[in-house]
């Protein structure tokens, strides 16, 4: 499968179906986080070319559309990359995780972290002309926990909420069923970010189409199905947040985007001048293109889940921890890394990437390579037979495994895989599936293997992709924990880290929460994806948003 949406991150695999499925329980979240504006690595200030200049259209090429602009609906990477130059939310959160007013500028949390009280900037407007006010927020929020609304992404991040009201015209009042210390971080996320309330009034399949907000661009257009969209410069903004790389209106004056799924296409876009940058270029496509003279490639760590193979630790051979640790070990995931995507992706160590805030880096030593200690683990899990074509057998039958996935740019990856594991003993069958029979093996549990990725400025996307409450079924529907992992001393955990008071005692909690997923193998890390922009020298100040996204309100043209 791939990385759904991924909320994502590399866009290595990626399905549709795995992204709807990503997309339940609270992408990025669960409470999950939000974006701050970051700097890009490699170059691109204001100083090589100068002052930054204001005027000019950027052209754009990106590898993917969403199915539906609005993210109180959508839950997908495209979805936020696409509205955050259209929406402000009420505050931002920075790349170490800390949160920044923003339309709210500041705010009051009672003693039983039950009710938020919000102050909000004042004089902001819509560039429908409407005012944003405390009703506005009200609006906001009830809109995103509508059943009409169908929300895959946005309603879980309020899963606490129990009501909002305006109690005076720049003050709101947010009320909550239980204690949720990840509502800070959801907030600061475009799935909450704020739209004109006369919008809001129209159907969901008009909202999918075109959004308004208050950020630094306006689209007239709306988004176009395998087109893409139009940005103009919003020439009232003047309230970004304090972390941002200027303020004021954007320096650009329109932006056009263009949907261009293929990855030598977008690359052709670029170095033929029918575009100034592209996102999502392959590895591949990188090491090529950062050897061309006037091009540079800017990049940041996707924070959040990493592109991992997800067991099924609920039935099948996997259900057993043993051979869960034996597969984690006994595959030299780092060099099929290296194999596969040229040094560019980073092999991973962790049940989060390193990027990501509240990262426990002292279990990095889980998830070395040992097949010595793989082959006890599998003696031990009973596997101790073999047959004709060398595969481990128990009471004759083989370790056969199934890897279920529906996108092709997994297969050299699943390859590889593939071979290290017969090495071990290990049977894998790659099944490359179309998205509803993905959809109904999923939602049976009918597979020992799953892989994708899940990007998220915050270590609560454990909760989406670890909670219980998240298990696939056909009563619940879709959603994120693929490993079909439940352990209540996870559980308790994730009670701690919500209720916790402060951003270190959250965690602390996490930090605990990854160490037992790791004790129990219920994951296994592959790779840390990257977001990319390429472009041509011209085009400056570009950045990233704290969930990796691009961030193109400071970007400028110097030529």
């Amino acid at each position: 499968m791939g990385a759904a949406t991924r909320f994502r991150s590399r866009k290595p695999a990626t399905a549709g179906a795995a992204a709807l499925m990503l997309a339940l329980a609270t992408a990025c979240s669960s409470g999950a986080n939000g974006v701050a504006a970051g700097g890009a690595n490699g170059g691109g200030g204001g100083t090589a070319a100068g002052a930054p200049r204001n005027g000019g259209t950027l052209r754009l090429a990106v590898e993917k559309e969403p199915e539906c602009l609005d993210p109180h609906q959508s839950p997908t990477e495209s979805a936020r990359a696409l509205t955050r130059p259209i929406l402000d939310s009420l505050v931002h959160q920075d790349a170490q995780g800390n949160i920044h007013p923003w339309l709210a500028t500041g705010w009051k949390v009672s003693p039983d972290r039950l009710t938020y009280t919000f102050e909000l900037r004042q004089g902001v407007t819509f560039t429908d002309g409407e005012r944003f006010d405390a009703q506005a927020v009200v609006a906001n929020l009830d809109h995103v926990v509508a059943p009409e609304t169908k929300s895959l992404l946005a309603g879980s991040l309020l899963a606490a909420y129990r009501s909002a009201k305006a109690v005076g015209p720049s003050t709101v009042e947010i009320r909550f069923k239980r204690p949720d210390s990840g509502f800070l971080t959801a907030l600061a996320l475009p799935n909450l970010g704020i739209q004109s309330p006369r919008t809001l009034k129209g159907s969901p399949s008009t909202l999918c189409a075109k959004i308004v907000g208050t950020g630094p661009f306006r689209s007239d257009t709306g988004f176009v199905p395998q087109k893409g969209i139009d940005y103009v410069r919003n020439p009232s903004y003047d309230w970004a947040p304090e972390s941002a790389p200027h303020h004021g209106p954007a320096r650009l004056d329109r932006i056009e985007v263009r949907v261009v799924p293929d990855n030598a296409a977008r690359l052709g876009a670029l170095t033929s001048g029918q575009v100034d940058a592209v996102t999502g270029l392959s590895p591949t496509s990188l090491n090529t293109v950062k050897n061309l003279p006037g091009f540079t490639p800017y990049s940041t760590p996707f924070p959040g889940i990493n592109y991992s193979y997800w067991p099924n630790t609920a039935n099948g051979p996997l259900s057993d921890v043993n051979v869960r640790k034996a597969l984690r070990a006994g595959i030299d995931w780092g060099q099929i890394v290296k194999n596969v995507y040229f040094g560019v992706y980073k092999g991973a160590q962790g049940v989060l990437s390193a990027s990501t805030p509240g990262y426990n880096g002292s279990l990095a030593q889980a998830y070395t390579h040992d097949p010595a200690g793989a082959a006890r683990l599998l003696d031990q899990a009973g596997w101790t037979g073999r047959d004709a074509a060398g595969y481990r057998t128990k009471d004759g039958r083989r370790l056969t495994l199934r890897h279920m996935w529906s996108d092709g740019s997994v297969a050299n990856l699943a390859a590889q895989v593939q071979s290290a594991a017969k090495q071990l003993g290990v049977e894998l069958v790659e099944e490359n599936l179309d998205g509803g029979t993905f959809v109904k093996r999923l939602l049976a549990g009918d597979y020992e293997l799953i892989d994708t990725s899940f990007s998220a400025p915050g270590p609560d996307v454990l909760r989406v992709l670890f909670g219980a409450d998240n298990i696939p079924t056909p009563e619940r529907g879709i959603s994120n924990n693929m490993a079909r992992y439940d352990n209540p001393a996870v559980e308790a955990g994730f009670r701690r880290a919500l209720g916790a008071e402060d951003q270190a005692e959250q965690h602390r909690a996490y930090a605990e929460v990854q160490k037992r997923i790791t004790e129990d193998a219920a994951v296994l890390p592959v790779y840390s994806p990257l977001s990319t922009v390429t472009a041509r020298d011209g085009v400056r100040g570009v950045g990233f948003n704290a969930d990796g996204t691009p961030d193109l309100y400071g970007a400028w043209l110097a030529s």
